[in-house]
């Protein structure tokens, strides 16, 4: 029978610790010590204080549970020595039917990992699905993480091995987040779709409107009507997916939710997405039931947020907000293609009076929400699944270029040279060392090029961006003025001359404090804390925030949080957790 949380609540010590054995391996201690914060809510709260033991075990205890591990596909397989929960864990990932080629590449893996950190490599090989990785993306994995710096991959192993007793969790109490493997398969079908050249190498890249963008709509389109049972869908004059399950009063304002669904070029599967499928799960399970709520849900999949085929971003929220600009119309890509053009290819109206129609009533609406990847590493170093956003940083760009004299790296003195990329480098660290003095602040420059350089020449000149983001407005102002400032000083004094061009501002969105608070509130009654967090990044509630109150929940990845990257992922449990706090926001409104 399977192990309930009225059962464990109720165990005795010994009886708990019995209860829980193989959760960790080969350490019951965890365990032990997190009998003590019983009675524990959900089987959430439990996974999270045993975490919380451990985090706060040391790094002693830390490294000797590592250790403890035994090696995949290692001499413990073969000599048939593992636990009985690793013995199901490798052989559902396929290691005990390794071909002689894999097992030998499997264990000068070993070896060389083992030479290089001091402790065997920890992966949670049933994956975030918890079906199993294929040994192709285990053996990959581990050649990625063989290079990883120690520090990193210590952390990374405790990460998986939290992973790992997640899964132990849910085969103890027989939970399968269904809902969560009901995303993770939609995200993983989705993913099918992709721009010609990066499809052929296996990378996910959709762009406003091309063949694979349009054949994403309709899937979501579909998956709407006739896996969740929406009321009416449609596909909009801008691409957006529109599906609306209508409230018992239609003449109540409706709760509006959703993000992208375009990606940036080898992006990930989750970014943006997310927050189209979790509202569809959450009505998948309303309309399974036959229940209807007050207030009904629309759901947007937002057609463009990323600005990767024209220079235009957030253009599918814009539209809803009345902030669609027309000269994106006669804007072209690199193949000369006008955006105008490309709508009509794809059946679209590209007329401005179809655009203006998509404008949204504010008072039509309760407000904005929106589920998202963390896009970090916060949540992942804390522990937790779940985040709530306290606000949107606001942001702004620059080109700039520091232009000076280009001479002979030989033959000019030092004290002679009018170095343009000297300047630009002093730049740099000026802004590390400024935003890092300010909470929540953060400046980089993530362009750096010297046009024409060369190794034996002073550089005459040096190009850079400047993105310098904040939660508030003054702060990130403060720091911008301050840059620009710097970077005159700093020209002046080496005799150089500067331009800055400001391409991008964007103000911060704070959180509507009630909606806020509905997320909060959703998350403490999944049993967790409500952890308080602002968004470097920007979304599609920021475009919301300008007409109507908005709030973000956001949901931890795994590999360190990476994000537009192909690693980035996210686990069903977690996804899970996320589809049941947005049920609980929207069934409390």
């Amino acid at each position: 029978m399977p192990l309930t949380l009225e059962q464990l609540n109720a165990a005795s010590l010994a009886e708990f610790t019995a209860l829980l054995d193989g959760t960790y391996e080969h350490s019951p201690w965890i365990a032990e010590a997190a009998s003590a914060r019983r009675p524990f809510a959900s089987l959430a709260a439990l996974q999270l204080a045993m975490a919380q033991v451990l985090r706060e075990a040391g790094k002693a205890r830390q490294l000797a549970l590592i250790r403890a591990h035994p090696e995949l596909a290692g001499k413990a397989m073969v000599s048939r020595t593992l636990t009985a929960e690793s013995t199901n864990e490798q052989g559902k990932a396929g290691l005990t039917d390794c071909t002689p080629e894999e097992f030998a590449k499997i264990q000068q893996l070993n070896a060389d990992y083992n030479a290089r950190f001091g402790w065997p490599f920890i992966l949670a090989v049933r994956g975030p699905r918890g079906t199993g990785l294929d040994r192709h993306q285990i053996i990959q994995t581990f050649e990625r993480r063989l290079a990883g710096h120690p520090d990193l991959e210590f952390a990374e192993c405790l990460r998986n091995i939290h992973r790992i007793a997640q899964i132990r969790l849910n085969d103890k109490f027989g939970h399968v987040p269904g809902d969560g493997n009901q995303v993770w398969d939609w995200a993983e079908r989705l993913a099918r779709h992709s721009d010609p050249g990066f499809a052929e190498a296996g990378q996910l890249t959709v762009t406003y409107l091309t063949d694979a963008h349009r054949a994403c709509a309709r899937d979501l389109a579909a998956w709407m009507r006739d896996e969740c049972g929406f009321d009416s869908v449609h596909i909009d004059a801008v691409g957006n997916v529109v599906g609306v399950y209508e409230g018992s009063d239609r003449a109540a304002p409706r709760l509006l939710t959703g993000s992208h669904y375009d990606t940036v070029r080898n992006g990930g599967k989750y970014d943006g997405r997310l927050g189209i499928f979790v509202p569809m799960a959450v009505v998948r399970a309303l309309q399974r039931e036959g229940r209807r709520l007050k207030h009904g849900l629309e759901v947007v999949g937002f057609a463009e947020e990323e600005g990767q085929r024209y220079k235009a971003t957030f253009l599918g929220s814009g539209a809803l907000t009345g902030h669609f600009d027309t000269a994106w119309l006669d804007q072209q890509d690199a193949d000369g293609v006008t955006m105008r053009d490309a709508m009509r290819a794809a059946g679209l109206p590209a007329e401005l009076a179809a655009i203006a129609a998509l404008q949204r009533d504010p008072a039509r609406y309760l407000g904005f929400v929106e589920v998202h990847i963390e896009q970090g590493p916060v949540l992942n170093e804390i522990d937790l699944p779940l985040g709530v956003v306290t606000s949107i940083n606001g942001s702004v760009r620059y080109l700039c270029e520091i232009t000076g004299q280009a001479s002979h790296a030989g033959t000019t003195p030092m004290n002679r040279r009018r170095d343009a990329a000297a300047a630009a480098a002093q730049l740099v660290l000026y802004l590390e060392a400024r935003a890092a003095s300010v909470p929540d602040l953060v400046g980089t420059v993530g362009m750096l090029e010297v046009p024409a350089g060369s190794i034996n020449v002073v550089p005459g000149r040096c190009r850079f961006s400047l993105d310098i983001r904040a939660t508030t407005n003054a702060v990130r102002d403060a720091c911008e003025a301050d840059t620009l400032a710097e970077l005159e000083r700093t020209c002046k004094r080496r005799g150089l001359q500067w331009r800055a061009e400001r391409t991008l501002s964007a103000p911060a969105a704070p959180s509507a404090p009630a909606w806020q608070r509905r997320w909060e509130a959703a998350v403490r009654e999944l049993g967790l804390p409500a952890f308080r967090m602002p968004s470097g990044a920007g979304h599609d509630a920021m475009k919301l925030h300008e007409v109507m109150p908005q709030a973000m929940l956001f949901v931890r990845g795994q590999n360190s949080g990476i994000s537009h990257n192909p690693l980035e992922s996210t686990a069903n449990d977690d996804i899970e957790l996320a589809v049941r706090a947005f049920g609980h926001l929207y069934e409390h409104l």
